[in-house]
């Protein structure tokens, strides 16, 4: 029986998707999009940096999944498109190129300052991490600076080209190194098996799956209170709701903590925006 060539082109769109990192791709788009609002970005320039950040997690998410190809076929990983066969490498590197092409046009359609910021220290900061950093005991670095200066992507394409409050920067780096950690906790066995030693993996599981938590919950603090004055209601229940969140992440069992403080990485980004 000869090979449905329509079927066949689908079946690599669905795993080229898979291959993205779709989770962490549509959270930061999710965020950006989030603080476009908040920032009092125009409908057209929220969506054009959205659409450039976009793209910039693209070329990160499947570049993690071409330059690991070989290690996730050591270990198995049953959940990697290009380690199962079910995807080429020449058809990622291609995906790559042209994510990368749009993600260059994009930044700099939302001006040089968003641009530079965006391709020099966000998804510059992403490769890094792929390339190498991710081995070593700086691998929560490339996530602090990537998600430190977001806001800053935002704000600086916006009609004042200002930076953003200190504090919306110093929320985004605590969060990328607590979403650092919770991303690596599921994958710590397979890691050490192929020699990755990164922060998490050198602090190991029992020390991250406390210290995942406590930090995302920092980000909390530093989110309702950074801005100074008055503490909005909802401010007041989102810290609430993430101390309690914290207390299930290290006291709880089996997935508990883990949905626990991706439950407050949620909370976190609600406030972050609401303030």
């Amino acid at each position: 029986m000869s090979s449905d060539p329509v079927s066949a082109s689908s079946t690599s769109r669905t795993a080229l998707v898979r291959a993205c990192h779709p989770g962490p791709t549509l959270a930061v788009t999710v965020l950006v999009a989030l603080l476009s609002v908040a920032l009092g970005l125009a409908v057209t320039r929220g969506l054009l940096v959205t659409a450039a950040v976009f793209t910039g997690q693209l070329t990160i998410g499947w570049s993690n999944d071409l330059i690991d190809a070989a290690r996730d076929r050591a270990v198995a990983r049953d959940d990697k498109p290009l380690a199962r066969g079910e995807l080429s490498e020449d058809l990622v590197r291609k995906a790559i190129g042209l994510a990368a092409a749009l993600c260059v046009v994009l930044s700099l359609a939302c001006g040089w300052r968003s641009a530079a910021v965006h391709l020099l220290l966000g998804v510059a900061s992403g490769w890094a991490y792929n390339l190498g950093l991710k081995r070593t005991a700086w691998s929560a670095l490339p996530y602090a600076v990537a998600f430190g200066v977001l806001p800053g992507v935002v704000s600086l394409a916006g009609p004042d080209r200002a930076w953003p409050p200190a504090w919306m920067m110093v929320t985004g780096a605590v969060l990328g190194v607590g979403a650092h950690l919770l991303n690596a906790l599921p994958d710590l066995a397979d890691d050490d098996a192929t020699g990755v030693r990164g922060l998490p993996q050198r602090l190991g599981a029992g020390r991250v799956r406390v210290l995942a938590p406590v930090v995302l919950l920092l980000g909390s603090v530093v989110a309702t209170f950074g801005p100074g004055g008055g503490v909005p209601v909802g401010a007041w229940v989102g810290l609430g709701a993430c101390v309690a969140l914290a207390v299930v992440a290290l006291l709880g069992r089996g997935k508990a903590p883990f949905v626990a403080a991706i439950g407050i990485a949620l909370v976190d980004v609600a406030v972050l925006v609401l303030r």
